[in-house]
């Protein structure tokens, strides 16, 4: 019968009991702590789907708005169409919040008939970009409600002429960037050290700019930027 010699056994019951061995020896890996299987909470308990027209990033034509017969956002009443888009989607949702923030219908009130809107006046000048890839630009722009949080929106002309929100998100607007056709929104995180980065892309299924990629950006801090405690803002 063939024996193995004794170091050669213990060295393998040490090699198995430590995970690892090197050249310069058996090491070991610390305790590796105990593997839990993720346990489901509330289970049992599932939210109702919303009713027919209550999505909040749902695409949804802007009701008492002019038809814009050049096809493009160009040239049309920015605040115009962020006035109707609010009234009609405060009168829809009842003033709940679902589809946008209570408090922006009043805050548009401070906005005067210049056409910026005047300097207390809190939607952002719109930029124009073509997101859908079609050559015609969609406008972007956004309701400050207060000064963190924002109502971010964006419109398209239908073939029709008729002028529809393909976004609308309400967030913490740390940073807005468009690329080709991608809209990348960045917002903070309850750890200062990472921004979220949503990234929207257009959806011609749905009519509206989806959600294609969700990731989380480590990014420097802005030290010349004071804020709150020891929170920071990333350099973008």
């Amino acid at each position: 019968m063939h024996r193995v010699p004794a170091a050669m056994a213990l060295a393998a019951v040490l090699a198995g009991a430590a995970g690892c061995a090197d050249v310069e020896g058996i090491k070991s890996e610390g305790d590796l702590g105990t593997v839990h299987a993720p346990k489901t909470l509330w289970q049992d308990v599932r939210p109702e789907p919303p009713a027919k027209g209550q999505q909040p990033g749902a695409a949804a034509t802007v009701p008492g708005l002019p038809r814009a017969p050049a096809l493009t956002m160009r040239g049309v009443d920015a605040l115009a169409v962020v006035r109707a888009d609010i009234t009609s989607a405060t009168a829809e949702d009842g003033g709940t919040g679902r589809l946008v923030d209570p408090r922006a219908a009043r805050r548009l009130a401070l906005c005067t008939g210049a056409a910026d809107g005047g300097p207390d006046c809190p939607v952002r000048p719109g930029v124009l970009h073509d997101l859908t890839g079609d050559g015609r630009e969609e406008l972007i722009t956004a309701l400050d409600v207060d000064g963190r949080l924002s109502e971010l929106r964006v419109y398209t002309v239908r073939d029709d002429g008729r002028i529809a929100r393909i976004l609308a998100r309400r967030g913490v607007l740390e940073g807005v960037e468009v690329a080709a056709e991608h809209l990348a929104v960045r917002e903070p995180t309850t750890n200062p050290r990472y921004s979220s980065v949503s990234d929207y892309v257009w959806d011609a299924g749905t009519g509206s700019m989806s959600l294609s990629q969700l990731t989380l950006d480590e990014c420097a801090a802005l030290t010349d930027v004071p804020l709150p405690g020891n929170r920071s803002r990333c350099a973008r």
